[in-house]
């Protein structure tokens, strides 16, 4: 993700101690609503869309690729415009746009999840779970060891494209994807985590919490959907 914010201010490891806790404090409040709103609007779209979704993408790749591509320019736009300091409604639009775009692309996995996983496996709840504890423990890594993390930058970078890479083969020539890529993925999101947990504490500029949280947001994002991805495989095996 780059950042080139508009009308750039004092950045949080440049500002005073209670105007670094005041940003960390939107920024995580703010994470913490996106997930409640992704929460709420994707278990509207599972409830009432989620099997015509599943059916439909399904039945085509090319709807998927279609989705997948929707969705990158849609997290262009999003992140660009949750950059603009000089304007908070355009921030929030941001990263409500973010949030409604992920809520949409994970409707066919969380109706997988749901629908079609046995209900003693606790495939929906053990993800987040595991989610939210890989992602506390990574903050807690970043927070407390003092560790430059942005030397990550060009691994992520290589490791994403190579990842993007192997998404776009395996939907134009149909092979799939398995556990082994999956747990890749779950390295990456995890690597992202501790590369934009350090952008937030030492390069965002303060009053850029809105862009903070969405950063943070797609990372643990990514880390959730492997994950599921990851349990819903080893449930249908065990049946």
């Amino acid at each position: 993700m780059r950042y080139d914010f508009q009308d750039q201010a004092l950045g949080a490891a440049d500002a005073s101690t209670s105007e670094r806790v005041d940003f960390l404090r939107k920024t995580y409040l703010h994470l913490a609503g996106a997930i409640a709103a992704f929460a709420l609007l994707a278990a509207f779209l599972v409830q009432n869309y989620g099997l015509t979704i599943l059916q439909t993408l399904g039945a085509s790749r090319g709807a998927w690729a279609v989705v997948l591509l929707a969705f990158a320019g849609v997290g262009w736009v999003a992140d660009r415009l949750a950059q603009r300091l000089d304007s908070p409604a355009k921030q929030y639009a941001g990263l409500g746009l973010y949030v409604v775009a992920e809520a949409v692309v994970f409707t066919p996995i969380l109706t997988l999840a749901v629908m079609f996983t046995p209900p003693e496996a606790h495939v929906l709840s053990t993800a987040s779970i595991l989610t939210a504890s890989v992602f506390g423990g990574l903050t807690a890594v970043v927070f407390f060891t003092k560790t430059d993390f942005s030397v990550l930058r060009g691994a992520l970078t290589i490791a994403s494209l190579v990842a993007l890479g192997l998404i776009v083969c395996s939907m134009i020539f149909g092979f799939q994807l398995g556990n082994i890529f999956a747990a890749a993925m779950v390295l990456i999101a995890a690597g992202q985590i501790l590369y934009n947990t350090n952008n937030v504490v030492k390069v965002y500029p303060i009053g850029s919490h809105v862009a903070a949280s969405l950063s943070l947001f797609a990372s643990v994002a990514l880390l959730f959907f492997y994950i599921l991805r990851i349990l819903i495989s080893l449930s249908g095996r065990r049946n």
